[in-house]
């Protein structure tokens, strides 16, 4: 018996030279631990990393409506007729104001079935159809918008429609500059906060991104149906605007 357990020893301690042998063949020069073993620390992030953050309000000074015109007939013909004749009398009341034709856009043409259930047949029947026709107009003179807005609820009629109204910024240039010096400050501020706290010198940026907002307010206007003159003119009020910027910054730190 004790022979038998003197061989198995024996067997199992050849077998563990041999796992031992395959691991010194490894490339693993220097004395380095297997692949499995080893922690990459280049890959962890180096530096200080803050986030800086710059906002600026600006007035709008353009105004974007959608606007155009819905006709429903029996047939295509002539809700397509209806609506072409509105369609140009609102063109004319928009160039008539000063809006450019550069800056008058079609965004939407479609015609459409109309159809309704029928009881008695038990299925959908075709009542007629409907023609709209709708463009992105862009108002530079934003004193004249609410104006204009009654000119073309005049020039159009029963078939006048307006869905939204936007407003923006032609050049946000000088207002992002603005915002991103505020927000590289902010940024910098943060940084040397960070390095008095943490007891370490602040070196140079070695690493900048920027994100930008810049949001678009859309409301939504639904004109009363055209009154005689004298009639109020429509009220419009443009605001402020927020242009917002945000930049990361990662920071050296030096011994």
């Amino acid at each position: 018996m004790s022979k038998r357990i003197l061989s198995v020893v024996i067997l199992v301690s050849a077998l563990a030279l041999l796992v031992l042998a395959g691991c010194a063949s490894d490339d693993t020069s220097g004395g380095e631990l297997p692949s499995a073993l080893r922690i990459n620390v280049g890959s962890q992030q180096e530096g200080m990393w803050v986030n800086g953050h710059g906002e600026v309000n600006a007035a709008p000074d353009i105004v974007t409506l959608q606007l155009g015109i819905s006709s429903q007939k029996a047939s295509v013909a002539e809700a397509q007729t209806e609506a072409a004749t509105a369609m140009d009398k609102v063109m004319t009341a928009l160039k008539n104001s000063g809006v450019a034709d550069k800056d008058i856009q079609t965004q939407q043409f479609s015609i459409q079935q109309i159809t309704q259930w029928d009881q008695d047949k038990q299925e959908q029947v075709v009542i007629g159809y409907r023609v709209d026709n709708m463009v992105v107009a862009k108002i530079r003179q934003i004193d004249k918008t609410g104006s204009i807005i009654d000119t073309v609820a005049v020039a159009g009629g029963d078939y006048t429609r307006i869905d939204n109204i936007s407003f923006s910024i032609d050049d946000p240039s000088p207002y992002r500059n603005q915002a991103r010096d505020e927000a590289m400050a902010d940024a910098k501020a943060k940084a040397e906060q960070l390095a008095n706290l943490g007891g370490v010198k602040l070196g140079k940026p070695t690493y900048i991104s920027e994100s930008i907002s810049y949001p678009v307010y859309p409301s939504y206007v639904t004109p009363a149906a055209p009154m005689p003159s004298p009639a109020p003119v429509t009220s419009i009020s443009p605001g402020e605007m927020k242009i917002s910027l945000d930049i990361q910054v990662v920071y050296a730190i030096l011994e």
